[in-house]
């Protein structure tokens, strides 16, 4: 996956794509108001530019210990199949905690030859 964010957006929109790009086989669709992110057609993330948010799936347990340790960062989405989908501010995380946060979504969705192919170490270098 490749797209090339405007300049305007920069910062934490710009660590959110590039850790996309370093992801086996995302497939991104665009709507109206938000875009989405899935690896073999389970979904995994949103990104919605107007509120600089992005919303990612995560175990229920992290989903209630991020939102509680830091409810200025985090929010609840929703939840659904087992999972916790949590919204993230961008401009209050750092690209390293991005990168690992964005990595588990995909991981939780992605089927387990292709987490194999892709280890978080190839994603923490980007």
């Amino acid at each position: 996956m490749t797209r090339t964010v405007p300049a305007r957006y920069g910062g934490p929109v710009q660590d959110f794509e590039r850790v996309l790009g370093a992801l086996a086989d995302v497939e991104r669709s665009e709507a109206r108001d938000y875009s989405s992110f899935s690896v073999r057609g389970k979904r995994f993330g949103y990104y919605w530019p107007r509120t600089r948010t992005v919303g990612l799936k995560q175990t229920i347990s992290e989903q209630l210990a991020l939102v509680a340790e830091r409810p200025d960062v985090f929010e609840v989405q929703f939840t659904t199949g087992g999972f916790g989908w949590v919204v993230v501010y961008l401009d209050g995380i750092e690209a390293d905690e991005l990168a690992e946060l964005i990595y588990e979504a995909w991981r939780l969705s992605a089927p387990e030859e292709l987490v194999a192919e892709v280890p978080f170490t190839r994603i923490a270098r980007v």
